[in-house]
């Protein structure tokens, strides 16, 4: 290696951000750099089709529940932006979500949250394979006090998901998934009482095959009572809409994600 080669400085994480686009399809993608770091990258894709948003809007149609309405992914250029201006702003308000290191119009560049070598682990990977009730309630318990403290800082994620929910190496719950902003059509207590569901709808039906749902509801009755009084409101009216679904069989011929809404039904209505 040449004296210049060694004394080059080391690519700036734009410079490294223009390289992996280039390179890259359209998504997102887990590198790793020069200096060891791991990164991720997300490419500027095509919109993201009606059909992923159809179920979520048959319900929130069927339960003229606004607030489950599905916010679209517009893809391209507008979710790169979306993503930017929301890690930028959960980011400044001191709360877990990757550092953003890079972006462009076209692509973005950011940390990965397990702070290492290894992939950060999902909230919602480790409750599947949690090995009995107690543990998949301490892990369940994580996600709520994670939610939360969002929460108490005047702000709300975008898919709160137990699958967007990160267990760090420090033991903090981080968040991922940025790409569209319900902010841009509900009102703050409609985006948080949208996290509560999202979460419930995501968690609610691995913590009934764990056996801890009856402790997981006297935990999520604090929880929410806990909230602000209008937030509580919308998640009442939202578990009245909801109720009847609590009726419908817990057969697995009604598919996966009917049998989701049917334990997300039930947990929401345990606290109301």
């Amino acid at each position: 290696m040449s004296a210049a080669a060694l004394s080059a400085p080391p690519p700036s994480p734009e410079e490294e951000l223009d390289r992996l686009l280039a390179v890259q399809a359209p998504g997102v993608a887990r590198h790793t750099l020069a200096d060891g770091r791991t990164v991720w990258v997300r490419k500027a894709g095509p919109r993201h089709g009606r059909w992923r948003y159809w179920l979520m809007g048959v319900v929130s149609d069927l339960l003229r529940l606004d607030v489950l309405a599905p916010i679209p992914n517009l893809g391209g250029q507008a979710a790169i932006a979306t993503e930017a201006r929301r890690l930028r702003a959960l980011h400044g308000a001191g709360l877990g979500v990757p550092h953003l290191l890079a972006v462009r119009a076209d692509g973005l560049m950011m940390s990965d949250l397990s702070g290492g070598a290894a992939t950060a682990r999902s909230l919602g990977d480790a409750l599947a394979s949690a090995n009995c009730a107690d543990a998949a309630l301490v892990l369940w318990r994580r996600g709520l006090e994670a939610i939360s403290a969002v929460h108490a800082q005047g702000t709300y994620l975008s898919q709160a998901f137990a699958r967007n929910l990160v267990l760090q190496a420090d033991g903090r719950v981080g968040f991922i998934d940025f790409e569209d902003d319900p902010g841009q059509s509900l009102d703050l207590p409609h985006c948080q009482a949208r996290d509560w569901l999202g979460y419930l709808h995501s968690t609610a039906l691995t913590l009934r095959s764990a056996g801890a749902f009856d402790d997981a509801a006297a935990h999520w009755r604090a929880c929410i009572a806990a909230q602000s009084e209008p937030v509580q409101t919308v998640v009442r009216h939202s578990a009245r809409r909801m109720a009847w679904l609590q009726r419908l069989p817990e057969d697995r011929r009604w598919g996966r994600d009917l049998q989701r809404l049917q334990a997300a039904a039930a947990l929401l209505n345990r606290a109301v």
